[in-house]
């Protein structure tokens, strides 16, 4: 157990550290909280044609009101703090893979939930726009994190990669 707090330790200072650097927010980050906009502006527009996107932003075109995806609101950090997880955590190198496959695309769907919520939430009410923001989807986010790898890890002992449980005493 020492060993996987220490390593994920490790990989997630790694790779805050990584996502610091200024190649990494010019080159991934940033394009992909502009992504994030685009996909959010395109599933609002499914049902609410009033509403545009632009860089990192959400607007709505009838009230101006809108929405900016920043660095922290991206799920880029809970993102790094998943892979820490699955890969400081003993288990076969094709199991990461298909935890990470599907545990980032988990992330990032419960992150567009919460960047539309709050769209909609900051047009009806400034005071609970920034309850859900700071508090609310902050606390949700992170608890999806620990659902997804809390999945992944029971997946692991049913396909009997893993025993979870005490070890024998010798």
């Amino acid at each position: 157990m020492l060993r996987f707090f220490l390593l994920f330790l490790a990989i997630q200072a790694a790779l805050f550290g990584i996502e610091l650097l200024g190649p990494v927010q010019q080159g991934f980050v940033m394009p992909f909280t502009g992504l994030l906009a685009d996909i959010s502006a395109f599933l609002v527009k499914l049902f609410d044609s009033d509403v545009t996107a632009y860089d990192n932003v959400i607007q709505s075109t009838s009230n101006g009101f809108g929405v900016a995806i920043m660095p922290g609101c991206n799920g880029v950090e809970a993102c790094i703090i998943l892979i820490a997880a699955i890969f400081a955590f003993p288990s076969p190198w094709q199991a990461k893979i298909i935890g990470l496959g599907i545990g980032l695309v988990a992330v990032q769907v419960v992150n567009l939930m919460r960047i539309i919520t709050l769209f909609y939430l900051g047009q009806w009410n400034m005071q609970w726009f920034e309850f859900a923001h700071l508090y609310l989807w902050q606390a949700l986010i992170m608890i999806d994190v620990l659902v997804v790898w809390l999945l992944w890890v029971r997946y692991l002992a049913r396909k009997g990669m893993i025993r979870l449980g005490t070890p024998n005493a010798a």
